[in-house]
């Protein structure tokens, strides 16, 4: 688990802009939380440095409770921080607390700022490099965000899985219903799905890639 920030970098996060997430602070506090996954610097002119979800997240937790960031995922596309958007599986909550919709709600904001941010047109409505990177987590996050229940001790619900295929998920759901609502819900947030069909079982699942244009 990361080491939270110094009293230094907290001040400088609680002082970034409430909307934007833009951070003033010397060029090696703004360094430290860039290496700490706090922050990010923006790649164009006058390259101003913003909050990340993770930084966003440890701005509104109280400064006893701050979350600690989500280390750089390995292969596995695996995040071990305090959040982690909930992939469907027997080890997971069934069903979420009022805290817990919070965090998705604050992560999910996070996100689309970062899309603003990142992505060269500024464009919400499709997924930034962060989430090409972090296919998995990012799609369950989309469905979470949503509302849609992941699967969970006896309760089902969606499964988002890694696939061979380049920038691809798949996703599982109880029925056909849940499986059409999951489509819908990943496309509005910038995803390409299609239904497939495992060839060996007969199960339909969505193959989904984030879109580029």
């Amino acid at each position: 688990m990361v080491r939270p920030p110094t009293a230094a970098q907290r001040r400088v996060i609680d002082a970034a802009d409430p909307v934007t997430g833009r951070l003033r602070g010397t060029e090696a506090q703004l360094a430290a939380l860039v290496r700490r996954g706090l922050a990010f610097r923006h790649p164009r002119p006058p390259h101003d440095h913003f909050l990340t979800p993770a930084g966003h997240r440890i701005r509104e937790a109280p400064p006893e409770r701050a979350p600690a960031v989500e280390p750089r995922p390995d292969g596995a596309d695996r995040d071990d921080g305090v959040f982690t958007a909930r992939v469907g599986g027997a080890e997971e909550p069934a069903l979420p607390g009022p805290e817990r919709l919070r965090e998705v709600h604050s992560a999910w904001q996070g996100l689309l700022e970062l899309r603003r941010m990142t992505n060269p047109d500024g464009a919400v409505d499709r997924p930034c490099g962060w989430e090409r990177t972090h296919l998995v987590r990012a799609a369950a996050l989309a469905l979470e965000a949503a509302g849609h229940r992941p699967a969970g001790g006896d309760a089902d619900g969606y499964r988002v899985r890694a696939t061979p295929q380049p920038e691809a998920v798949a996703v599982y759901a109880p029925d056909t219903g849940a499986l059409t609502a999951c489509a819908a819900t990943l496309e509005r947030a910038g995803w390409q799905p299609g239904e497939c069909t495992e060839p060996r079982t007969g199960v339909r699942y969505l193959l989904a890639s984030p879109r580029r244009v």
